[in-house]
C-alpha cells in the first residue's frame, strides 16, 4: 500500500469499518487518526512543522497546519513522548493539556556495549575511529553544525560519521565537507555502529523525544546533546549539551565527551530508565481507563 493510499484508508474506509465493529477506541500511532471516528487515541510526536515551517516541504507543512490541530482537538487523548511536546501541543495545536499525556518511548535491548562492532566496521567500511551521529539528513537535524568538530576530529586521525537517510516531506541539510555521511544504515547494523563509536552528538535543532540519544547511552557512548528541544529532558545529567548554533561549543563538547568514562556511565545509567515494556504499560493504562470511561 502506498502513503497516499494509506492516508485514504485511514480517512475514509478506516472509521466506516471501525464504526460497523462498534470499536470503542482507535490506536493511532504516528500523528494521524480518521476525522471521521469520534474515538482516537493518537500519538503525536511533536508540533515542529508547526513551530518552523521551513525544516518542511511547502505541502507537508501546509498539510500538518491544517489537519494536526482537528486531529489532536477531536482525539479522546493525545500520547507525546515529553513534557516538552506536551507543552508544544498545547500551545500550538490548540489541545486541551489534561487531554495530552506523556509516555516516553524505550531503549531496545540490542542497543548494548557487547553488540557486533566488527560486522558493522566491515559493512560500513569504518577502520579509523569514529564519533556517530544518528539523524536523517534534514535541516532540523542541524548537521552543518558538525562542520567545524569534523575538521578539528579529522586532525587527530577521527571521523565523524552521520547515520541516516533523507525524508521527503523535510528540507534537506546542505552537504558539509569533512563530516562522512553513510546514509541509510540496515538495522542489523546499528547496534555495532553505535557501540564501535568513542562518543555520539546530535546537534538538532528540536527534539520531541531524542530516541537515538538514549541508544547511544544504552551502547555505553558518552553523549553530546543539543540544548533545544525536549533533549535536555531526555538526557537530564547524564549528557553533555551545546547550543546548537554554536558550532564550535559542540566541537568543544565532543572534545569534552570523548574518554569520559564517567559520562558514559552515567549515559548507561539513564537510558536504563527507559524500556518499551515500561511504554507499554503506561499506554494499556491509558486505553484501559479509556475505555472505562465510557
Amino acid at each position: 500500500m502506498t502513503h497516499r493510499a494509506g492516508q485514504l484508508w485511514e480517512q475514509f474506509a478506516l472509521p466506516i469499518e471501525a464504526r460497523r465493529k462498534r470499536t470503542p477506541l482507535l490506536i493511532n500511532p504516528a500523528n494521524l487518526a480518521p476525522l471521521a471516528f469520534p474515538r482516537n487515541l493518537v500519538h503525536i510526536f511533536d508540533a515542529a512543522a508547526l513551530r518552523e515551517p521551513t525544516w518542511y516541504s511547502s505541502l507537508y507543512a501546509s498539510y500538518q497546519r491544517r489537519l494536526l490541530p482537528q486531529i489532536a482537538r477531536r482525539a479522546e487523548a493525545v500520547v507525546t513522548g515529553s513534557e516538552f511536546s506536551k507543552n508544544e501541543l498545547v500551545e500550538l495545536l490548540g489541545v486541551r493539556r489534561e487531554k495530552v499525556h506523556v509516555i516516553a518511548g524505550g531503549v531496545d535491548s540490542r542497543f548494548s556495549p557487547l553488540a557486533d562492532v566488527g560486522q558493522a566496521r566491515t559493512a560500513l567500511s569504518l577502520s579509523a575511529p569514529y564519533v556517530l551521529c544518528v539523524a536523517s539528513r534534514t535541516a532540523r537535524k542541524n548537521l552543518g553544525s558538525l562542520e567545524p568538530a569534523a575538521r578539528l576530529l579529522a586532525a587527530g586521525g577521527i571521523e565523524l560519521v552521520v547515520a541516516g537517510g533523507d525524508r521527503p516531506q523535510f528540507r534537506e541539510q546542505a552537504a558539509a565537507g569533512s563530516v562522512r555521511f553513510l546514509g541509510y544504515v540496515d538495522e542489523r547494523f546499528l547496534p555495532g555502529l553505535y557501540a564501535g563509536a568513542i562518543a555520539f552528538v546530535l546537534p538538532s535543532l528540536h527534539e520531541g523525544f531524542g530516541l537515538t540519544a538514549l541508544e547511544a547511552m544504552a551502547s555505553g557512548l558518552p553523549t553530546v546533546l543539543s540544548s533545544a528541544g525536549a533533549l535536555p529532558e531526555t538526557g537530564g545529567s547524564a549528557a553533555l549539551y551545546a547550543d546548537p548554533q554554536d558550532p564550535l561549543a559542540i566541537a568543544d563538547q565532543i572534545c569534552a565527551a570523548i574518554g569520559n568514562k564517567e559520562l558514559a556511565a552515567a549515559g548507561a545509567a539513564r537510558a536504563a530508565q527507559f524500556s518499551w515494556e515500561q511504554t507499554a504499560r503506561a499506554l494499556d493504562q491509558l486505553v484501559g481507563e479509556l475505555i472505562a470511561s465510557k
